[in-house]
């Protein structure tokens, strides 16, 4: 089965450069949901953008999922929120590993709540917990779901390969949406970025260059190596036409690339505390209930 997990790894591996060159923060995740489920022998799958409770939380979803998961109430939405068996077992500290909860709860798993809501609203009854690794939240990540027999051991190899991939899409997801947000007093920063031809993944370069990082703490921040940090620090210096790092820095915000420093201040005012799940709903998400 190695080839076939090499064969799965090469797979995400081209799902996460093709991610990694989207514009687009909403697009992301649902570029990358459908493969996931498939790689991970699932059939559908739920994803979390933001901050969850039993009573609000966005639900991102592959689109086999939507029409299904639309249907629920909030009683049932609040019992699949609520993360059993995984939400405790993660909160624990017992690491980021992938799981399923019939390993997790064992025979208790076909007869807790959120077995009854998955088969009675969405005919699944096997649920692996794909969690995204040096998260702090207990259930951030994937939850891949499937009727029948449990995950094997493969599927469960395949998910722990596949979480420093997503971990770094979920950081690119974060760092456009922050980069649009600070950008858009600009002008039409969008624009600008595609009249110098500067890639996604060189516009989060960008912004972290403005916070003084170096390039081992970029690389930390996005996942890869402070080389590959230095190969996009000098594209971006080429297509800017410029030499440095402050000169660079200065440049992009003439350009409305990035914010001047008084436009990168906190807006103060009831807005400031929206979360991103409330600015910003990709494709495919059940919103929380009291905002629909």
């Amino acid at each position: 089965m190695l080839h076939g997990l090499d064969r799965a790894y090469e797979r995400l591996t081209e799902l996460a450069v093709a991610a990694l060159n989207e514009r687009e923060p909403e697009r992301l995740w649902p570029l990358l949901a459908e493969a996931v489920t498939a790689l991970c022998g699932g059939e559908t799958l739920i994803y979390k953008l933001d901050d969850w409770s039993e009573a609000k939380g966005t639900l991102g979803m592959s689109p086999a999922a939507a029409a299904s998961l639309g249907r629920l109430g909030d009683e049932s939405l609040g019992v699949l929120r609520s993360g059993y068996p995984f939400a405790h077992h993660y909160a624990a500290g017992l690491g980021r590993a992938p799981v399923t909860a019939r390993r997790l709860a064992g025979r208790a798993w076909p007869v807790s709540e959120t077995a009854q809501v998955l088969a009675d609203g969405l005919d699944l009854d096997q649920v692996l917990a794909l969690p995204l690794p040096g998260t702090v939240a207990p259930i951030t990540g994937c939850l891949v779901y499937r009727s029948g027999t449990d995950f094997t051991d493969d599927h469960v190899r395949i998910a722990e390969r596949a979480q420093p991939l997503l971990a770094a899409v979920e950081q690119q997801r974060r760092l456009l949406e922050q980069w649009r947000r600070l950008s858009a007093a600009a002008g039409e920063p969008e624009e600008s970025a595609a009249d110098c031809a500067l890639t996604p993944r060189e516009l989060t370069v960008l912004l972290l260059l403005t916070d003084a990082l170096t390039a081992d703490a970029i690389g930390r921040r996005l996942g890869i190596s402070a080389r590959t940090v230095h190969k996009h620090v000098e594209n971006i210096y080429r297509k800017l036409g410029t030499r440095d790092r402050l000169g660079t820095v200065l440049h992009a915000q003439r350009l409305g690339l990035v914010p001047a420093p008084e436009q990168a201040r906190p807006r103060k005012g009831p807005t400031a505390g929206k979360t991103r799940g409330q600015r910003l709903r990709p494709p495919g998400t059940v919103a929380d209930r009291d905002e629909q």
